[in-house]
């Protein structure tokens, strides 16, 4: 039996961080996990920024309210998970997720966890380390065989230990490190290419 593993940012929803850059007109937030490789530091980078700009967790939560899907995101998902279960691993937070889950129809997804004192972002504990890697070798132990995809640096390592990995709409930079894992533009071919590996 397959699981599929999805990224979440950058392949169904935009990427929050930089949303919030551009609501904010404050360019250092568009960093993201397809920037930096070191994902400690690039969240202390982005706790540090919020603190010196006195923003608060309510003001991220508006600009994610303010979110849509990616245009065909929504139709690729309800016609995997006619075929398959489905997946999000995502290292963005319980405190962003639920406006965007709710606009994808409830998927199940796993993500960390935001420390937040008198609505100022503190800290953040991740759900495990390497969470997405981490947990697609749990699933593989209860006998699922995994797909996985995602964009991003942090992504690589479920990609690389699945049945079968894919990179969606990653960087250039990514993908010329990475020439043996098929990447896609489009949710048509990425769609088609899951169905081919699934029994």
């Amino acid at each position: 039996m397959e699981i599929v593993c999805l990224d979440l940012e950058g392949v169904l929803v935009p990427e929050i961080w930089i949303a919030f850059a551009e609501a904010t007109g404050i360019p250092e937030f568009r960093r993201t996990t397809r920037d930096e490789p070191d994902y400690d530091k690039l969240m202390h980078e982005r706790i540090d920024l919020l603190d010196r700009h006195g923003f608060n967790l309510k003001q991220i939560q508006d600009v994610i309210r303010s979110m849509r899907p990616l245009i065909g995101a929504q139709e690729f998902l309800d016609q995997l998970r006619e075929r398959t279960q489905v997946l999000i691993l995502s290292d963005t937070f319980d405190q962003f997720s639920q406006p965007l889950m709710q606009k994808l129809n409830w998927p199940a997804i796993f993500c960390n966890s935001l420390t937040v004192e008198n609505g100022r972002v503190t800290g953040y504990k991740m759900r495990c380390p390497q969470s997405k890697l981490t947990t697609v070798r749990a699933l593989q132990s209860c006998g699922f065989d995994t797909i996985a995809a995602g964009d991003s640096y942090n992504d690589l390592g479920m990609i690389r230990a699945s049945k079968a990995g894919f990179l969606f709409r990653s960087t250039p930079e990514i993908k010329a490190a990475n020439p043996d894992i098929p990447a896609f533009e489009t949710y048509d071919d990425f769609l088609a290419a899951i169905f081919q590996n699934l029994s």
